[in-house]
């Protein structure tokens, strides 16, 4: 039945790959994603999917086959990364200046998705096996809570268990958590005047932002090793001759659990508050976004990783490894190596400039990846487990021009044919041992020791 399921993702593949390189030559940022959703949409439908729009997004969708349990959601994705538009080259070389572009390998994700949902459809009813599939397209995963706005819309409230991969550096299940995440605005008005003639009867919004920044960075002293806090002024006034009557800015906290991450918010907002009273302003926050760590569930995740193994690293051609060389040499050797130990602990990885081979171990589960993702609130809901696969040279770093390129290229669609492979496979393990299901959801129940799911904001 596997062998039925590659095949038919390879029967496929010119169309997989066609959409894939459709939706990297349009990328679309969060909640724009009209073409990307509209072209897997169209898709899905010609394939005998029930495919719905979510009620109030107008860019995410639940399709649908099948009747009855298990219920098996497969997450997709598809938004692109402001001001990262690429050409497929050696080069940084925009195709439009600070137009976005798929540093993220969105283009990929949520197409390999998609062909694994295909397949499954095909396999099923010709073997008579019974069981939902529904493939989420996603939006918005770049601004942090697409999935959680549509579990508020009422999405995968009625799935069993979940599988998502996402494009990196290297082949391998994704034992690590991830970093909870809060997005948050802080604003302050002010009294504007003249900067030359009457200063002293402003009260400068400016300087209660810089005060704050100012602040915060003394605050990172003393709050614990692992919160990563990022910060931009988004307004700063007009203009150098008026005292500025309002000023923003814009902070990311970033934290091994939703609950340090607020901690840590809590003596932010103090922090707001006296450069407040310092500048005698008015301040107000808003938590914008907020998103919970990746809990993986090790059970599902064992059995990605027999089917990594069982599917194979991509298949790259001669012309992807010289292209990988020449990509991969534009980034020093040191900063190669410091991102391909991110996921996986063997520095002499980057001797090699494609991953050819499956890594895993059992160690990975006590690592963390520094980074967010919004799967992680659906692993706060159910069984969830995903993986990487390498659609960039070994030691490319996520949100660069070379990760836009790569993901445009032959290495991108090579791995993204492979990441759908390994779902299917997976999802079919789920599908026919009901066992591998009920372990996965004893480890979930043990996982959260009592917690119930609820949005962050």
């Amino acid at each position: 039945m596997k062998n039925d399921l590659i095949n038919c993702i390879d029967k496929n593949k010119k169309d997989l790959v066609d959409m894939a390189r459709e939706i990297w030559e349009k990328p679309e940022t969060s909640y724009e994603e009209y073409f990307a959703s509209g072209v897997q949409k169209k898709y899905l439908e010609e394939n005998g999917f029930k495919v719905n729009t979510v009620q109030g997004i107008d860019t995410a969708f639940v399709a649908e086959f099948g009747e009855g349990s298990p219920v098996i959601g497969i997450l997709g994705e598809y938004d692109a990364l402001p001001g990262l538009s690429q050409k497929v080259s050696l080069t940084k070389e925009a195709i439009y200046e600070s137009a976005p572009g798929h540093g993220c390998g969105h283009n990929l994700l949520g197409v390999g998705g998609v062909g694994a949902a295909v397949a499954l459809k095909e396999v099923m009813e010709n073997n008579n096996i019974k069981g939902t599939i529904k493939y989420f397209g996603c939006p918005a995963e770049e601004k942090g809570v697409g999935k959680c706005n549509m579990y508020k819309k009422g999405c995968f409230r009625d799935i069993d268990c979940a599988f998502s991969w996402h494009p990196f550096d290297v082949n391998s299940p994704w034992r690590p958590t991830s970093l909870s995440n809060f997005s948050m605005k802080f604003r302050f008005k002010g009294i504007t005047s003249h900067a030359a003639q009457s200063p002293h009867t402003g009260r400068s919004a400016l300087d209660a932002v810089e005060l704050m920044n100012v602040g915060a960075n003394y605050l990172r002293e003393h709050i614990l090793d692992s919160i990563r806090m990022h910060y931009v002024i988004t307004n700063g006034g007009e203009r150098p001759n008026i005292v500025p009557g309002f000023a923003e800015s814009w902070y990311f906290l970033r934290g091994k659990k939703a609950s340090d991450v607020k901690s840590t918010l809590d003596r932010l907002v103090k922090v707001a508050k006296g450069a407040a009273m310092m500048t005698e302003t008015d301040m107000e926050y808003e938590v914008i976004d907020a998103l919970y760590d990746y809990l993986p569930n090790q059970s599902l995740t064992d059995i990605v990783s027999e089917n990594m193994r069982l599917v194979g690293a991509p298949d790259f051609k001669t012309e992807d490894l010289d292209f990988a060389h020449k990509l991969a040499d534009t980034i020093t050797k040191e900063e190669r190596r410091n991102v391909a130990i991110s996921f996986q602990g063997n520095p002499n990885i980057i001797e090699k400039y494609l991953h050819d081979d499956i890594v895993d171990s059992e160690d990975y589960k006590y690592k963390n990846v520094s980074g967010s993702t919004d799967v992680g609130d659906i692993s706060y809901m159910v069984p969830t487990a995903q993986f990487a696969m390498a659609a960039w040279p070994i030691g490319t770093a996520a949100h660069t021009w070379q990760a836009c390129s790569a993901s445009g290229s032959n290495i991108g669609f090579e791995a993204m044919l492979s990441a759908a492979k390994v779902i299917a496979c997976s999802v079919y393990d789920i599908l026919i041992d009901e066992e591998k299901l009920e372990k996965s959801k004893e480890e979930f129940t043990k996982s959260l020791d009592g917690f119930n799911y609820k949005p962050l904001v």
